[in-house]
């Protein structure tokens, strides 16, 4: 019932994710991520509430996200009807996807990063969610916001998208976390209008004094 993707840039330390559903609340139900261990996306037909945390963990201790996944998936009982997918530090992809989510459903390991999706109108979702990312222009968010618009256009959630999310994290500046919970025609055209708002303006020259991993203390002067 959902389409995400994870990507790590390598030259910068950035990591980001965003999805987007025909249902309600993507952000708050799919993405995860810690600038210590990477990005999750737990998704699926019963999502877990706990594996995109878990797998998080995982790799904040330095197990690799394939590693990661296989531990955090294989004991659940319920991993027939979920999914996850994971992106470490190093770049390096894993997904799982559970045999009775619904179909079309898959994931799509590239380089410095991951898609996965299920209940999708068809599999050709993945590789433009891969492939947009790849060849769009400027920022990790903006990027990420054009392969949601690509995987939306070559088929998308066979029900039509009600939801979806970004969320970047870098070394130097403070978290980007924005959510359309509900949008009834077009939420990946109001997350990127929320991103336009959220990175211009006062909203921006807000959030450029707040601390951040690179410092902790930033502001206080």
């Amino acid at each position: 019932m959902t389409f995400s993707i994870l990507v790590r840039d390598a030259e910068t330390g950035t990591i980001g994710g965003a999805a987007a559903t025909g249902s309600l609340c993507v952000g708050g139900w799919v993405l995860r991520g810690d600038i210590r261990a990477g990005m999750s996306a737990s998704q699926g037909a019963a999502p877990s509430t706990f594996w995109g945390e878990d797998v998080l963990a995982l790799m904040r201790e330095g197990v690799p996200a394939p590693e990661a996944v296989e531990r955090i998936t294989g004991p659940d009982r319920g991993r027939a009807h979920r999914q996850l997918s994971a992106l470490d530090l190093a770049g390096q992809g894993a997904v799982h996807t559970g045999d009775l989510n619904t179909d079309a459903k898959g994931g799509l390991v590239f380089d410095q990063g991951v898609a996965a999706g299920n209940l999708l109108a068809n599999l050709d979702v993945l590789p433009a969610l891969a492939e947009k990312y790849a060849s769009a222009r400027g920022s990790v968010s903006r990027r990420l916001i054009a392969a949601l618009r690509a995987g939306a256009g070559a088929g998308s959630d066979s029900r039509g998208l009600y939801s979806a999310a970004l969320l970047v994290l870098r070394p130097d500046h403070a978290p980007l976390t924005l959510r359309i919970d509900h949008h009834p025609r077009d939420p990946i055209g109001a997350l990127a209008d929320l991103h336009a708002r959220a990175t211009s303006g006062e909203y921006a020259g807000w959030a450029r004094q707040v601390p951040h991993p690179a410092d902790r203390e930033r502001g206080l002067d």
